[in-house]
């Protein structure tokens, strides 16, 4: 796989500084039943990172000595880490708004016949991969038959309320195009989705979000290998947003990798660029009390992917 790091490095991008912290995003580990092209993670079937029991007991402390309002639960295939239901249970016990961050067909997979039902008592929020609501282009990007075992775990989720007005459990799709171009407008897609997915299969959910692909991990080897590398970064460029730089999720989160080891985001995390302190990484231990409201960003020519176009985050388009 060809390296991205070395073509981001001379970047211009502002500098950019923290604000309040209100989401830890925790990545659980890159074990998936999925091996999808998109993939900023690299991750698989074959991956054998996954978080301890010890450090998510550190998730856990840093939750409650820092306040946090949301724990931001990603992989890989997050439910896949086998201490997932105990992360769920204690964050919800301690008041912590959770979301799951679901690519669907996990929901399929033989010894997780029980999940839908747990993840609606515990009121987890659901942000479920949905890369189009066409059959023929979610399976070219993500492989055979796995649009239809989404939309067999959509209805599921429909059947125990997520999605579903007044129930309270919310459903979010995810919307990531299928090559090198900026997603379109957010609001016109996810009318579409929701007129599609009714009418086809019975399907309803909350919102959609659009996020733009990252020329990072596994996406960026692929441009770098096709030769679109520098056209895409020209078109992230092209397209930057200054007033998206106030709403990037960098600056109101924190990326937690599965050894507890701190990153301004999940993108810096999977180019490795973690937050430091004197030229030492950071863990989540170092800054169980530590306000890092305020500290400098670190920035490389990748966050033009999350500044570009209607701007794009882990909470969807940046402009309305």
């Amino acid at each position: 796989m060809h390296a991205t790091l070395p073509l981001l490095k001379a970047s211009d991008f502002p500098p950019i500084r923290r604000t309040r912290l209100t989401t830890l995003q925790v990545n659980l580990g890159y074990l998936c039943n999925q091996r999808c092209l998109h993939c900023h993670v690299n991750a698989g079937p074959n991956r054998t990172e996954l978080m301890d029991a010890a450090t998510v007991r550190q998730v856990l402390d840093y939750l409650t000595a820092q306040q946090i309002e949301t724990l931001d639960l990603t992989g890989g295939a997050p439910e896949m880490n086998p201490h997932f239901r105990t992360l769920v249970r204690e964050a919800r016990a301690l008041g912590v708004r959770v979301i799951d961050r679901c690519n669907l067909t996990i929901l399929e997979e033989s010894g997780y016949a029980d999940l839908v039902d747990f993840l609606a008592a515990q009121q987890v929020e659901i942000v479920a991969s949905l890369p189009c609501y066409l059959g023929d282009n979610v399976d070219a990007q993500r492989g055979k038959g796995v649009f239809d075992q989404s939309i067999r775990a959509l209805q599921r989720l429909n059947r125990a309320g997520f999605g579903m007005a007044d129930s309270g459990l919310l459903l979010t799709l995810v919307y990531n195009p299928q090559g090198p171009v900026l997603p379109p407008s957010q609001s016109e897609l996810e009318s579409a989705y929701k007129r599609e997915l009714h009418l086809r299969y019975g399907v309803a959910f909350n919102h959609l979000f659009t996020i733009t692909n990252m020329p990072i991990k596994r996406f960026g080897s692929m441009l770098i290998s096709q030769g679109k590398f520098d056209d895409y970064m020209q078109l992230l460029k092209a397209a930057y947003s200054e007033q998206n730089l106030d709403g990037v999720m960098c600056r109101s989160l924190v990326s937690v990798d599965w050894q507890g080891y701190v990153y301004d985001c999940d993108f810096n995390q999977m180019l490795g660029l973690p937050m430091c302190d004197d030229g030492e990484r950071l863990h989540l231990r170092d800054l169980m009390q530590r306000d890092i409201a305020g500290a400098p960003i670190v920035v490389m020519d990748h966050c033009y992917g999350c500044t570009a176009g209607q701007g794009s985050s882990c909470g969807g388009a940046l402009e309305s």
